[in-house]
């Protein structure tokens, strides 16, 4: 699916950013490691703090590929958002185990945030998947909301879990 130059600059100006916070995110966990690994459910929720913007470099990284077929394109970033729904889930499953306390709710809203954004990537996916440019609104806004995300857990991971 051909980019216009529009487009092209703004997937690559996100993908900078998405690569230079998910960096910021590894070296969150790595000042903090011993702290992290000190609770049980923490490792999970640090893991799970790199899934999506790595998935939305990924999705991202994808949409620069010259001269993809949009069906490919559609298909490669639906998949992307696949794992992008289903890994966070996972990951959230095993830590449950650890959190007895959590109650329904807070796992419901848990999961819904964090694997939500990927559907963002599977509507933006499935609409290029049929060579329509509205795809690409979608894939943006899924890379805005990752943006968003990737901060947010940095928050976490480099301030709050030192309270």
């Amino acid at each position: 699916m051909p980019l216009t130059p529009e487009w092209a600059a703004f997937f690559t100006a996100e993908l900078g950013a998405l690569a230079a916070l998910t960096g910021f995110v590894v070296v969150a966990i790595s000042i903090n490691l011993s702290r992290i690994l000190s609770f049980p459910s923490l490792p999970g929720r640090a893991g799970e703090a790199l899934v999506g913007p790595i998935g939305a470099i990924t999705a991202t990284s994808l949409v620069l590929i010259p001269e993809q077929p949009h069906a490919l394109l559609g298909a490669e970033i639906v998949l992307v958002a696949l794992a992008l729904v289903v890994a966070p889930i996972a990951v959230q499953a095993r830590t449950w185990e650890a959190r007895k306390e959590a109650t329904t709710t807070e796992r419901v809203i848990r999961a819904v945030t964090s694997s939500g954004v990927g559907l963002a990537f599977a509507v933006g996916g499935a609409l290029v998947f049929f060579g329509l440019g509205a795809g690409l609104y979608w894939i943006a806004a899924g890379d805005v909301l990752f943006l968003i995300a990737v901060v947010f857990n940095a928050w976490v991971l480099m301030v709050e879990i030192l309270r």
